[in-house]
């Protein structure tokens, strides 16, 4: 096999790599401190679509990260820059939060329930049946079905809750059509964010602590992968799955002195 090249810009995932259940993971502030001083480009991804880079930005900088805000990536921006490459200035309806509605205005798109190109699904904690009902015509009369990210369920302090993956299931089963899921494991996530930072597959590893996403995700793209013990899969977990990571670690604390 051919010797990877030594990596030059790093993807990581945030839940469960940086933060776990609300509290930093131990070494993950000094991790993001090396990968700002090494000069490296970067940039920490996540799925979930609610929140914009400035409430990211606002949330970890009081856990101790200093971070910038447009080190983030979510599946709202991979979104709307997908929409935007797409079919540059069209209509979406949306359901989501100011995360996908931000992003989607600020991509040159008009909101809207008039005859849409698109019906764009996201997170959000409100999940209206009106809202839902109204996405189920607009699909049967013609809109193109999007979705931010496939996952079922997201995590809260109270248990699983039903994530847009869920929903989106439910709208299948009333029209028929399966969305385009634009988040992790589609590599067009890893693919457009290292279009941001300038940087090349050969040369980028991604960090995650889910085999189904980040880690797959990041082979499909060409990436070298980091599977972090500190969230949902464990070395029991990755056997069962028929693709392995580039490397297993404890945290991101064991990969300081790689950057």
């Amino acid at each position: 096999m051919t010797e990877r090249k030594p990596i030059e810009s790093w993807l990581t995932d945030m839940d469960g790599v940086l933060v776990h259940e609300g509290v930093p993971v131990p070494g993950a502030t000094e991790f993001i401190g090396r990968l700002r001083a090494s000069g490296k480009p970067f940039l920490v991804l996540t799925n979930n679509s609610i929140y914009t880079p400035r409430d990211l930005h606002a949330r970890l900088t009081r856990l101790g990260f200093d971070l910038p805000e447009d080190a983030i990536w979510t599946s709202a921006l991979a979104t709307a820059q997908f929409l935007a490459d797409q079919r540059p200035g069209g209509t979406a309806y949306v359901i989501g939060e100011a995360g996908l509605t931000t992003a989607m205005h600020n991509a040159g798109y008009i909101l809207t329930d008039y005859k849409p190109d698109y019906v764009v699904l996201g997170e959000t904690r409100n999940y209206s049946f009106e809202a839902i009902t109204m996405m189920i015509r607009l699909i049967n009369n013609g809109s193109r079905f999007i979705c931010t990210n496939p996952d079922a369920t997201g995590p809260s302090n109270e248990g699983a809750l039903p994530a847009a993956g869920s929903v989106a299931a439910l709208v299948t089963k009333a029209t028929g059509i399966e969305p385009y899921f634009v988040g992790k494991p589609n590599p067009m996530m890893m693919r457009s964010a290292l279009n941001k930072i300038g940087a090349h597959s050969e040369s980028a590893a991604m960090i995650g602590d889910r085999m189904d996403t980040d880690i797959l995700c990041g082979l499909e793209a060409g990436l070298q992968t980091f599977l972090v013990l500190t969230g949902i899969s464990t070395k029991e977990d990755m056997e069962r799955y028929p693709f392995r990571p580039s490397r297993v670690v404890g945290s991101v604390a064991d990969l300081i002195a790689e950057v």
